[in-house]
């Protein structure tokens, strides 16, 4: 298949930071089969928990491009990151628990990110995940610093901290509890449900801090969900995360994204999702629509030529130019959630108590403005 074509590009190259894993590569040694549940709200009990299928590496190189499906172990230098000064976003810092993603969406702009790592933007980025097991502990050290001067750090940016290994590992737990003792602002975006075993921390946090949260959801189709959205919880489970944060007073918005042409850009699906939406109680929604940068657009387009090649001429025509669809055609959705967020009260957004707005720069361009409007969020 071309996806898979496309996953072995990368092939016969190991990755870089293997001198930061936990377990160091060694000849010999087999490695510990690693099952990592999903405890959201399911019984304590393993053998009634999902798996998320990923496992110990052996402690040798990691190769790219192969079927092994991997929870890579690594002690961090950093965790806190700097978001470079040129990029137009309400916030300059981020942490990222995570590198690569367990959801697996077909057209995550995160994944030519692995390749960062010399690991492949396809099903290594699904496949082979980065775990910084000592984030809660660096966090707390950072955020300890003479220098730091507790500026609101963004969570969800690029990969999403919610995600299976979460399950096992618990690393959002340490880190709010961290951000939650120094009185650090925080925003999270997520389509993990595994939030809610957070919502007491986060609750906490937000009673000595500016806190908010954003749930991603671009449309309550199932049978689109199934196939571009293999490995994420359901929409509708996303919604329940909106009802539950809007009932403990901290209330959540939900990014309606990516919306995609030919697949969940109709009036009438979009209606839908937007009801849906207001049922929940969102505070506010943002659309998005779908951008391809390198490295997703590869992979998203694999998947069209083998699931849905009848729109390749459509996807074909709307990102001849790039990353971006045509202004009109932005417009033209954008128009359409507007006109179905009046129908179901979502035209004034609420601001829950502990949400407040921050002043920053004017975006430049396509891809600032499409940041600024789902950073908006957080």
């Amino acid at each position: 298949m071309l996806l898979d074509t496309i996953s072995k590009l990368c092939s016969n190259r190991v990755m870089r930071w293997e001198r930061q894993r936990v377990v160091p590569p060694k000849e010999g040694a087999s490695a510990p089969e690693l099952p990592l549940g999903l405890p959201e709200g399911a019984p304590s009990s393993s053998e009634q928990r999902p798996r998320a299928g990923l496992r110990l590496p052996e402690p040798v190189p990691i190769e790219a491009g192969t079927e092994e499906a991997y929870a890579i172990e690594i002690h961090a230098k950093s965790v806190l990151n700097r978001v470079p000064g040129e990029s137009q976003v309400p916030f300059r810092w981020t942490v990222n628990p995570y590198r690569g993603c367990t959801h697996a969406c077909i057209y995550c702009f995160a994944r030519r990110t692995h390749t960062y790592l010399d690991l492949d933007a396809g099903h290594d980025f699904d496949s082979k995940i980065v775990v910084k097991v000592n984030a809660g502990a660096l966090l707390r050290k950072e955020l300890a610093s003479p220098r730091w001067t507790g500026e609101p750090i963004a969570m969800g940016t690029n990969t999403d901290p919610y995600q299976r290994a979460e399950g096992r590992y618990r690393l959002m737990r340490e880190i709010i509890a961290a951000l939650r003792d120094r009185a650090n602002p925080f925003s999270i975006l997520t389509k993990g449900t595994l939030i809610l075993r957070d919502l007491d921390l986060i609750t906490e946090a937000a009673q000595r801090a500016r806190v908010s949260v954003a749930v991603s959801v671009g449309s309550v189709n199932e049978g689109l969900w199934r196939a571009v959205e293999p490995g994420a919880p359901s929409p509708l489970r996303r919604l329940d995360v909106v009802r539950r944060f809007a009932e403990a007073g901290i209330g959540c918005s939900v990014l309606m994204a990516p919306i995609l042409p030919g697949l969940s850009d109709s009036s009438a699906e979009i209606d839908r999702t937007v009801a849906a939406i207001a049922e929940a109680g969102a505070t506010s929604l943002t659309p998005i629509v779908l951008h391809l940068r390198p490295g997703a657009r590869e992979w998203y387009h694999g998947w069209l030529r083998s699931q849905r090649p009848e729109l390749l001429p459509l996807y074909e025509r709307l990102y001849r130019n790039g990353a971006y669809t045509p202004k009109s055609y932005q417009r033209e959705v954008a128009n359409l959630v507007e006109q179905a967020k009046r129908r179901h009260g979502l035209a004034h957004p609420q601001r829950p108590e502990n949400f407040r707005e921050q002043q920053h720069d004017p975006p430049q361009s396509d891809a600032d403005r499409d940041r600024e409007r789902q950073l908006t969020l957080l």
